[in-house]
């Protein structure tokens, strides 16, 4: 386990998850964000934050958009490939997990975000929409998606922790 690993509590840690979580999809050019309302309920589009690309996440950024939104924990995509082994872009996920978790206390969870990418292009696309000069709702989308996966785990969690794989 890295150092990273270890400030990010594990997925079946119990603690009191209904609360306003912003969630941060990891991309090339933009970060989509989404957030709950105050109860950890449900979850909405939240924007973006552009990002040069080849250059590290904008932290201070996300801390601000995070401080502006109520934000009580986080989410953060975890990128993984169909085997649900890490892709290369995993470490940077990781490292921001931890960043997060360090700087703000906060609870910080890596979720899985394979197809939420693709969910939001299909989720446009079913509502005849167009994603030209859209992706940065796309990538909002995205990470509404993230986080409404994230929110079914934590229900699960709570539920029926006897369903968690180790």
């Amino acid at each position: 386990m890295s150092a990273a690993d270890a400030t990010v509590p594990p997925p079946n840690a119990a603690y009191d998850w209904r609360r306003r979580w912003l969630a941060i999809d990891l991309g090339d050019k933009r970060i989509g964000l989404a957030t709950t309302d105050a109860a950890g309920m449900i979850a909405s589009p939240a924007g973006y934050i552009a990002r040069r690309e080849g250059k590290r996440p904008p932290l201070m950024a996300m801390l601000a958009r995070a401080e502006e939104l109520g934000a009580e924990g986080f989410v953060v995509g975890l990128p993984l490939d169909q085997q649900g082994e890490d892709l290369p872009r995993a470490a940077e996920a990781r490292r921001l997990a931890h960043e997060l978790a360090t700087r703000t206390g906060k609870p910080t969870e890596l979720v899985d975000e394979r197809f939420t990418t693709a969910a939001a292009h299909r989720a446009i696309q079913a509502m005849e929409g167009t994603t030209r000069g859209r992706k940065g709702d796309v990538d909002a989308l995205a990470a509404t998606i993230l986080l409404q996966h994230a929110l079914r785990l934590f229900e699960q969690r709570t539920t029926h922790p006897e369903r968690l794989d180790a």
